[in-house]
């Protein structure tokens, strides 16, 4: 997508790179088969009137040592789209073509620079907005997942070798595999790929954000809260209740976790039938998030938020963070509505948070914060666990892995016969090999580059 900046950095790869170059862009000195690779030249590009377009400079990466693995070069030129759009129709006259999404990470894939899952975590590189999301990627690109999977592959590549080959010597009766170290291997792939499995939930929230749902009566100040957690009216605020009826999502980064806060339509008797509608939706958000805050007018009879509460809190799932939130202090203080509501609180569930704030005011939103980053303490050690998987094709293949170890596991234990096991144990290398990119399809690599923009 092109953009607004002082330089714009055109790049061009493959055997052609320097014939081609040297066509667009008049070096001092030419780039021939002596040029050292890692050196910057400097040139003029004249365009097709004969007049000087740019001074550029150029980058020069020679085969194997460079993002793709090929002869590449870096094109740094003023980026005005003008002089971006001449340079690269001059370049495609001289023998290129525009880069397909995603072409050059492809490439290095293919060339052997990096492997599957590293060359989709590029994406997630570059996409990444908080430091966790960042930490994760960059463990991924290091090789985090594949490592491991590779090396648990090549294990079960040998067994499976082995039982193949007794097949071979049916007649007599032996046996290559060891059963004993087999099944031991069995076990100890099955819990490596189920703290793998588990880690997704984590790590989708880190790479997606983690989903908040503020939630609450008609008019306690949802909107409000939502404005002042992120710092802009993002959501209408208005005295007259039942003013959100859709659902309404804003994202903000507290303590380098990203969080998505998704305000929803207040919770009231209603005969109107889109809010209807927008109450059944905030039920659904409720019940997908990881973290709920629900909000309550403190200055109310402590008899109607109750109601509202004893209908939220029921409704909720085991293992979601919760905080009831007695809004508006501003207008009452502390006084025994709030004792009464939070002691109702207590008697439902005594691990449910109740602070005291004011989101019109800002009271009590930086202790609110910091609870909501505490309660996602789990997600910094995940973004350093260099297993954690975001993706959701890695969680399929390793699901499919899964299934095929537990039919190895049964059986060895059933005394299934060599090759039947062995067929289990190929499905298993199968899909491992599928995440790394052992094993790929032009159609695979398609749906995973065309995500790309279109200079990576």
């Amino acid at each position: 997508v092109p953009g607004t900046g002082a330089i714009s950095l055109i790049r061009v790869s493959g055997p052609e790179t320097f014939s081609i170059v040297g066509k667009t862009v008049r070096l001092k000195r030419t780039i021939d088969a002596d040029s050292a690779g890692y050196t910057i030249r400097y040139g003029s590009i004249c365009g097709k009137d004969g007049n000087t377009l740019d001074e550029v400079l150029v980058s020069i990466f020679r085969a194997p040592h460079s993002y793709t693995g090929e002869d590449s070069a870096e094109i740094s030129c003023h980026a005005s789209q003008f002089i971006v759009n001449e340079v690269l129709s001059l370049l495609v006259e001289a023998g290129a073509r525009i880069a397909e999404p995603g072409e050059f990470t492809k490439r290095a894939f293919i060339n052997g620079k990096m492997d599957l899952s590293q060359a989709e975590s590029v994406a997630d590189l570059i996409a990444s907005q908080d430091a966790a999301a960042h930490r994760i990627a960059m463990n991924q690109l290091k090789g985090g997942i594949s490592n491991g999977l590779r090396e648990l592959r090549e294990k079960i590549v040998e067994m499976s070798s082995l039982m193949e080959l007794e097949l071979d010597f049916s007649e007599e009766d032996v046996e290559f595999a060891d059963r004993t170290r087999l099944l031991e291997l069995v076990e100890s792939a099955s819990g490596r790929i189920d703290h793998m499995v588990g880690s997704f939930r984590m790590g989708n929230a880190i790479r997606n954000g983690v989903p908040v749902a503020i939630a609450g009566p008609a008019n306690a100040g949802k909107s409000t809260l939502l404005n002042a957690l992120c710092g802009e009216d993002r959501a209408i605020v208005s005295d007259i209740a039942g003013t959100t009826r859709d659902s309404i999502e804003e994202v903000c980064v507290i303590n380098g976790i990203r969080f998505r806060f998704i305000d929803t339509a207040g919770i009231r008797d209603t005969d109107e039938t889109i809010e209807k509608l927008g109450i059944e939706r905030t039920y659904r958000h409720m019940e997908m998030a990881d973290i709920v805050l629900v909000t309550v007018d403190g200055s109310l009879e402590p008899e109607s938020s109750e109601r509202s509460l004893s209908e939220i809190l029921t409704r909720l799932n085991d293992g979601q963070k919760v905080a009831v939130l007695v809004n508006k202090s501003d207008i009452y203080g502390i006084n025994k509505n709030v004792i009464d509501i939070n002691n109702f609180v207590s008697s439902i569930n005594d691990q449910i948070v109740c602070l005291n704030i004011s989101a019109k005011d800002g009271v009590g939103l930086p202790e609110l914060k910091k609870w909501i980053s505490d309660s996602c303490r789990d997600l910094n050690k995940a973004s350093e666990d260099v297993t954690t998987i975001t993706n959701q094709r890695h969680l399929e293949a390793l699901v499919r892995a899964r299934t095929s170890l537990l039919r190895v596991r049964d059986g060895l234990s059933s005394g299934l016969p060599s090759d039947l096991v062995a067929q289990d144990l190929r499905e298993v290398s199968y899909h491992l090999g599928t995440i790394v990119g052992d094993i790929s399809t032009d159609e695979v690599l398609g749906n995973i580059f065309r995500k790309f923009c279109i200079g990576k």
